[in-house]
């Protein structure tokens, strides 16, 4: 039996047996996919989009079931068939691109063989036309100089490189659905829109039809016909992307939508998730009355002067032999007392690198940074350790920053023990009491980090960053890897820290919006070189170089999402 839809999805229930007894991550769920379309999917983490997406391709983890309803492609039941006639459909008829792209390409063999193996698997090509189309498929997602890096391994890419591969894998068989389940996370401005306007040419070009799955409001603003809003495993709103974003109806919707940060303007403080009680409270103010009082210096705190770091990027036994990469090229810039500065740009362009060299994890090749009218880089034993106590680092993912083994305790309390800034009798007092004021409870102190969910964890990387009572934060991503609900928490504790505590941050991120929401100056990096510093409503009304316009017009539009909510500073 034929039909007009490509996918219907009707009252899916998906069921986890646990020893807890049967947990339903999907509830009633219904949704369908026309030719021609992107639907949107959006939520929090843990609100069942992932789900739908691996019960359509039969992908359920463990002893995961559909425990009700059904899936059609085509007109024709898929969600009762076997192993074999399922793997039949995947990747031919139904692909999916998956968030993670370490967990989707094998590192023992070169992108190119993978690529391939799935294209004459699925189309009758010879090898060698495999190959010409494989090497296509690599330049239509942006990978530069693909007849080279066709023979690569994805340890060799980046993790931007690596998402554009499983992209290219996911397209290569000519599928009639693709399911996106986060396909642009971890890419920057550029790259993300270049992805997205790939998905929508296909989509335009050969009628597919794309399920978006995505935390990204942005992105499903600018790119999806229709959009389907989940909280809890269920369905809670659903219809044209205009309808739902511009009209909301549902409590729970129009509190995501306004958690979303905006490109066009500036708000005090972002809206919380209060939808079925669970706004969180956070007391960072209450940090103020024993936080030390030190006296802000004259010029900058933090001063980058001529910084420079290359990479070796071939090895050989004689240096003629050698090829490095030049990262970070003679950059230099200040960031002044109780000032948010940010740096932006494309993945590559040495953000990263920058932050890790201030801290003195990567040593420098050329240049020198000052704190606090001191010389630290090469400085003695006495200046770095004092220059230690005074600077911690959040980074970007929450789960591996952490240490799987140890409780929270220990792990808040290492910094501060290993510093030696607080007296060992009272180190438990400072680790529940900064557990409290991020919100998790003093409770949290004895469990592990498994037992807590991103936006947790990064909130126990902040406890530990704040233990050793900094001047200096340097957020690396801080909320990359984070849901919209769960960003809005993590930046509104960033924005308490620095109006509480006066502190001095470097913020980094890809995400414009973000940028312009929390930071006072911004530098904009571009191939490892500083092509535009500016205030931030000046870059953002005003920009001067063409690469900083350029990054602008890509951003994701918001023209459609309700503006209720917000408070404009």
């Amino acid at each position: 039996m034929m039909s007009d839809q490509l996918l219907d999805i009707e009252d899916l229930s998906v069921t986890f047996p646990t020893r807890r007894g049967a947990f339903i991550a999907v509830r009633d769920a219904t949704l369908s996919l026309s030719p021609g379309e992107i639907h949107g999917l959006v939520g929090e983490s843990g609100a069942g989009k992932s789900t739908i997406g691996a019960a359509v391709m039969g992908l359920l983890e463990g002893a995961g079931h559909i425990s009700g309803g059904t899936v059609h492609f085509r007109g024709d039941a898929i969600s009762g068939r076997d192993r074999a006639a399922m793997q039949a459909l995947r990747g031919k008829k139904i692909s999916m691109i998956f968030q993670d792209p370490l967990t989707s390409l094998n590192p023992l063999f070169t992108v190119g063989a993978q690529l391939v193996e799935t294209i004459t698997e699925h189309l009758d090509l010879s090898e060698a036309d495999a190959r010409k189309r494989a090497c296509d498929l690599l330049d239509r997602v942006g990978i530069p100089d693909p007849d080279t890096r066709i023979d690569q391994y994805p340890h060799q890419f980046s993790g931007g490189m690596r998402q554009r591969v499983v992209i290219a894998l996911a397209l290569c068989s000519e599928p009639d659905v693709i399911i996106a389940d986060e396909p642009t996370t971890a890419l920057d401005v550029s790259i993300q829109k270049q992805i997205l306007d790939l998905i929508r040419s296909l989509v335009d070009e050969k009628q597919v039809g794309v399920i978006l799955i995505t935390h990204d409001m942005g992105v499903i603003a600018e790119t999806t016909d229709t959009v389907t809003v989940m909280y809890m495993g269920e369905v809670v709103e659903r219809g044209s992307t205009a309808k739902v974003l511009g009209r909301p109806e549902h409590e729970y919707t129009k509190s995501l939508i306004a958690a979303v940060p905006r490109p066009d303007r500036k708000v005090e403080r972002f809206p919380q998730i209060s939808y079925g009680g669970r706004e969180t409270r956070f007391a960072i103010e209450e940090l103020a009355r024993d936080w030390p009082k030190t006296e802000a210096p004259d010029g900058p705190l933090v001063e980058a002067r001529n910084l420079k770091k290359t990479f070796l990027a071939r090895g050989g036994l004689l240096p003629s032999m050698r090829k490095y990469f030049t990262a970070v090229d003679d950059v230099s810039f200040d960031i002044r007392p109780g000032e948010v500065f940010g740096l932006v740009g494309e993945s590559g362009s040495g953000k990263s690198t920058i932050a890790r060299m201030i801290a003195g994890l990567y040593p420098l090749d050329g240049g020198e940074v000052i704190f606090d009218g001191k010389r630290v880089s090469g400085a003695d034993a006495a200046t770095l350790e004092d220059f230690r106590r005074q600077i911690q680092m959040i980074f970007q993912d929450p789960f591996s920053s952490l240490n799987p083994r140890h409780r929270v305790d220990a792990i808040v309390a290492e910094p501060a023990l290993h510093l030696g800034v607080i007296p060992k009798n009272e180190v438990d007092d400072r680790v529940r009491d900064l557990l409290e004021k991020v919100g998790l409870g003093a409770d949290a102190a004895v469990k592990y980090p498994h037992e807590f969910s991103g936006g947790q964890r990064q909130r126990i990387s902040i406890a530990r960053a704040l233990a050793t009572q900094p001047r200096f934060l340097i957020c690396d991503e801080p909320t990359s890897a984070l849901d919209v609900s769960i960003q809005a928490q993590i930046l509104n504790i960033l924005k308490d820290l620095q109006e509480f505590l006066g502190l001095t941050m470097l913020f980094i991120s890809h995400d414009l919006p973000v940028v312009r929401q929390m930071c006072d100056r911004v530098g904009v990096l571009k191939d490892g070189r500083l092509v535009e510093l500016q205030a931030t409503e000046v870059l953002f009304a005003d920009p001067q170089q063409s690469y900083t316009r350029e990054l602008l017009r890509l951003m994701p539009k918001t023209d459609l999402l309700s503006t209720d909510g917000l408070q404009a500073v």
